[in-house]
């Protein structure tokens, strides 16, 4: 988000922390989050697209929501409400393609409103014809996975995302090849669905949450909000919804308003670490340009350090500022990160690092990967078992940001990191207690540590930054003088 963005999604929401308190409390944090998704989607090469992925995103929650939530809660009248109101403020949108001083909320000119008509009757069919169902199966929560996951590598799979660039360029009648050398003109850039990967993770928990029946009762405005969210929407944190939903059902009477002052300066912070450090720190950060023009060993070594620190204050300077506009809101949404450059060890920074990505995927991939390794008949060894979960968890993570060969050495990286420590704990944790006795020694041991796992860390953001596993490899050569 732009700094003008953060300033005035900040001052709406201090304006209803003290101006209309309790009133309508709930209706402003979902028209807000509705608005905002079309606000922040950036306009796309393919005609109409920053106004129909964000209703698709509306469309995919509100699916995701029919197919989760109980029988009793389903045909509640309010959700008919609800969702007349959110259409209704989707198609006011859709409506300023005829007033062109109102647009302020879309990237572009909306397109014609016949076709968000059709996509609205579409999903009315849909949610009608699985109303007359009279049980629900658990194929249907297997089919929303299988979708969820679906669009999710064909945003992060280069050549998927090629391929849909040029499937809707068709669809639109817009021009496919460029008149010289029939070349393809669509970009993977074309097809940028804001948000999507943070969607994808709560539609993802809470269908695996209802499976296993974990699933709370919530009406579909409560889902809608909890899914798309604005202070989170972008950047995180992955909240779980059974504890957004307390936050979001309390009335401002149990959350004290004398907590708006730290509301404040945890938002403060958090524009200070993003557009004052680490928008310094990007002027002279690792990146595809200057880590083939950087020659020095030195200066390569200050690269990598400022894209460290750059990434860091970035990314924990976006979460400040989400957990600030939403303490403002009465939410009070998860930490994502607890100094993880002060950790003695891979294992206490990736606790301490983007902790709700984290703990996600320890809870829905590494726990019940690890026990069902564990219930085969002849189980394989501890450290292979070790190895392969951790390595696969890391990957997954690499993935998350996009399927490539760099993201891809980046989640080997850290799962071996992770494996080796887990390993070397294992064989020198009593000797380095018994070494350690008096607190130089113990201070000396905790430098030690907070200095590798720094090092290792800042070598493995070369595989994150760089685009080229190739320029990567040369980076590292660069670093230790062998280039």
């Amino acid at each position: 988000m732009a700094l003008e963005n953060i300033l005035i999604l900040a001052a709406a929401s201090l304006l209803w922390a003290t101006i209309l308190h309790d009133h309508g409390r709930t209706w402003f944090i979902l028209i807000a989050s509705v608005l905002v998704i079309f606000w922040l989607q950036p306009a796309l090469p393919i005609r109409g697209f920053d106004f129909f992925t964000p209703l698709a995103t509306l469309v995919l929650v509100v699916l995701t929501w029919f197919i989760t939530a109980d029988d009793e809660t389903r045909k509640q009248r309010k959700n008919v409400i609800i969702l007349l109101i959110v259409a209704s403020v989707v198609l006011l949108l859709n409506l300023t393609r005829f007033v062109p001083q109102l647009q302020i909320f879309t990237a572009s000119r909306p397109p014609q409103i016949e076709t968000t008509l059709i996509i609205f009757l579409i999903t009315g069919l849909t949610l009608l014809a699985l109303s007359r169902l009279t049980r629900f199966s658990a194929s249907f929560l297997t089919v929303g996975l299988i979708l969820t996951i679906g669009l999710f590598l064909t945003l992060k799979v280069p050549a998927l995302t090629y391929w849909a660039v040029y499937f809707f360029r068709s669809l639109t009648g817009q021009n496919v090849y460029a008149s010289v050398r029939s070349l393809p003109v669509g970009r993977i850039t074309d097809f940028a669905w804001l948000g999507f990967s943070y969607v994808a993770f709560r539609l993802l928990h809470t269908i695996r949450d209802k499976q296993s029946g974990r699933f709370p009762s919530v009406d579909v405005g409560e889902f809608i909000t909890y899914v798309i969210f604005f202070p989170a929407f972008t950047a995180g944190p992955i909240d779980r919804i059974e504890r957004f939903i307390k936050d979001l059902r309390a009335s401002k009477s149990d959350w004290q308003s004398d907590l708006l002052f730290p509301a404040g300066q945890r938002l403060l912070l958090g524009l200070f670490k993003k557009f004052v450090i680490a928008d310094a720190l990007a002027l002279i950060a690792l990146n595809d340009m200057n880590a083939t023009q950087v020659t020095s060993t030195f200066w390569m070594w200050v690269i990598v350090y400022a894209y460290a620190f750059q990434i860091y204050f970035d990314f924990s300077g976006y979460t400040d500022i989400a957990l600030g506009i939403a303490q403002l809101l009465g939410i009070k949404l998860p930490e994502n990160f607890a100094s993880p450059y002060l950790k003695p060890n891979l294992t206490q920074f990736w606790n301490n690092w983007h902790m709700t990505l984290t703990q996600w995927f320890r809870a829905y991939f590494f726990n019940p990967i690890t026990r069902w390794l564990r219930s085969w008949q002849k189980p394989m060894s501890i450290p292979m078992m070790i190895l392969l979960t951790q390595v696969t968890t890391m990957l997954l993570i690499g993935f998350w940001h996009g399927v490539t060969w760099n993201f891809t050495l980046w989640g080997i990286w850290h799962g071996l990191g992770l494996f080796i420590h887990n390993r070397w704990n294992d064989l020198t944790k009593a000797k380095a207690v018994a070494w350690a006795t008096t607190p130089a020694k113990q201070a000396a041991l905790n430098i030690s540590g907070i200095l590798l796992t720094f090092h290792y860390v800042a070598l493995g953001w070369i595989f994150f930054a760089l685009s080229s596993p190739a320029t990567s490899w040369q980076v590292i050569l660069k670093l230790f003088g062998a280039h």
